[in-house]
């Protein structure tokens, strides 16, 4: 099935790219709860699925709204504000979706539901449809949970393989325009005589499904294929996997070690080599041979720097490197 978007000049003078929190959420937890083969991420996968189940976040809100394929509910990815939107921002526009946006969304996912197994609907979506706006409050919630736990540990290497392919490809417009961009982000997309075409079953954009414009939206999590959101008057969005993602969860090498050293000190800098994997200061004191109280006191000098950052996950607190301290390690 092959779908056409169209696009005049003002089209094409409004298409953008941005990095959205919300797309990275909901794609990957399509992979950590619908999904047996995670390829590329297994080393992330094995982390943090056990997280998610500890926390019930694999049976709640997200769980009525995220099926495993096709349709997923529109209002989880707003149309971001800049090129850099943070989660709060997106989380507020979450909280203000209209309550007949909302409705539309689900009528969408009952009719998908039906379509495959017979039934449609669940307690969740009915509250949510009674009552949207408090809700879509406790689904905010819900997702700033699985937001500490999924994937703040791992924003910074995330987030710099998404922002690196916005750049490459903005500099690829700017050396070779706009067409042979578009005719590169995926092997189902291609631009042909004024119209991107989408080869996929269950993704279709059409210009009469949505406003002016085109949003592009690299996705760590959305590989192998792209998926589309068309809600009028918006601009229709399209998430496709962004270059270099089998690098992300690839164990940093630390060259400058020996440098970083002879200024943090071995101890502390032992501490972030560690971090290539977020983990709690028990595991940190029982791979690198010192006292729980000891690595206490070095974290929270790294964290004083902006070195490592600290992340609920249950009773834990898991701490992470920042790009900050990667750049330190791999200049």
């Amino acid at each position: 099935m092959e779908s056409g978007l169209s696009f005049s000049a003002a089209d094409l003078a409004q298409t953008r790219f941005a990095v959205s929190p919300m797309w990275e959420v909901v794609t990957s937890y399509r992979i950590l709860v619908r999904q047996p083969d995670t390829a590329p991420h297994r080393r992330w996968v094995a982390q943090v699925r056990p997280r998610i189940a500890r926390a019930g976040l694999d049976r709640g809100w997200l769980d009525a709204l995220v099926p495993g394929h096709g349709y997923l509910a529109d209002f989880l990815t707003p149309t971001p504000a800049g090129p850099f939107p943070t989660l709060e921002a997106e989380l507020d526009a979450i909280r203000r979706t209209p309550a007949e946006q909302v409705r539309d969304d689900l009528d969408r996912l009952g009719r998908e539901e039906r379509g495959e197994n017979g039934s449609g609907g669940n307690l969740r979506s009915r509250v949510l449809r009674e009552a949207p706006e408090e809700a879509l409050g406790r689904i905010a919630d819900e997702i700033e949970s699985y937001w500490e736990i999924a994937l703040a540990p791992y924003w910074a290497r995330i987030q710099k393989v998404l922002e690196a392919d916005v750049f490459h490809r903005a500099r690829q417009v700017a050396e070779h325009g706009s067409a042979r961009v578009l005719s590169e982000l995926h092997e189902t997309v291609r631009w042909d005589d004024g119209t991107l075409r989408l080869v996929r079953r269950h993704c279709a954009l059409t210009r009469d499904q949505a406003g002016s414009g085109l949003l592009l939206i690299p996705s760590v999590f959305a590989w192998p294929r792209v998926l589309t959101r068309s809600v009028h008057p918006d601009p229709p969005q399209l998430a496709y996997p962004a270059r270099g993602i089998g690098t992300v969860w690839e164990p940093r090498t630390t060259a400058a070690t020996d440098a970083v050293a002879a200024v943090l000190g071995r101890s502390r800098t032992l501490l972030l080599t560690e971090l290539d994997t977020p983990s709690s200061t028990t595991q940190l004191a029982s791979h690198c041979g010192l006292s729980a109280a000891g690595v206490s006191q070095h974290l929270i000098a790294l964290r004083n720097a902006g070195l490592v950052t600290a992340h609920r996950s249950g009773r834990s607190v898991l701490y992470a490197r920042t790009a900050v301290a990667d750049q330190l390690l791999n200049p």
